[in-house]
């Protein structure tokens, strides 16, 4: 992997998003319904707001059963939240231009899995430890087919 890559290189931009009021039952069929595991939050002029992970929406669901006696009562708990409710505010960010190296540090100093990509205070992507993983990875295997050729 070459650390000093620039994030713009390998960063989704291809990105599903919520507003801060959409209702928690909405993020929950978004996650249902697609293979990704987290979800920015964005304001109507595309400023970021926070992120919700899969896993912000089982721990939700999972403290409401405790909390509470009936699956009604959880129900009518659960569909009055919004995104807002349970996003994370003030996540961590990056600029497209910062490297690949940053996001790994960071994704190893803080157990993070994405960091939204925010330029000119407009989220514009999302880098998390998959993309990194693939990239690492994909770099890899032109490496071994030119030493194979070399040989």
């Amino acid at each position: 992997m070459k650390p000093d890559t620039i994030i713009r290189n390998i960063m989704t931009t291809d990105l599903v998003t919520v507003r801060p009021d959409q209702p928690v039952k909405f993020v929950q069929d978004l996650f249902r319904e697609n293979d990704f595991h987290h979800l920015p939050v964005t304001m109507p002029g595309g400023q970021l707001a926070g992120i919700i992970s899969k896993e912000d929406v089982f721990k939700l669901a999972y403290v409401l059963s405790l909390q509470t006696t009936g699956r009604t009562y959880s129900e009518k708990e659960y569909t009055a939240l919004k995104a807002a409710d349970i996003m994370t505010r003030y996540p961590v960010t990056l600029d497209p231009d910062d490297t690949v190296g940053l996001a790994a540090d960071i994704f190893l100093a803080n157990k993070f899995h994405a960091l939204p990509i925010v330029e000119d205070n407009e989220l514009i992507g999302l880098i998390t430890t998959h993309d990194l993983l693939a990239f690492s990875f994909g770099e890899a295997e032109p490496a071994k087919t030119e030493a194979a050729f070399e040989e």
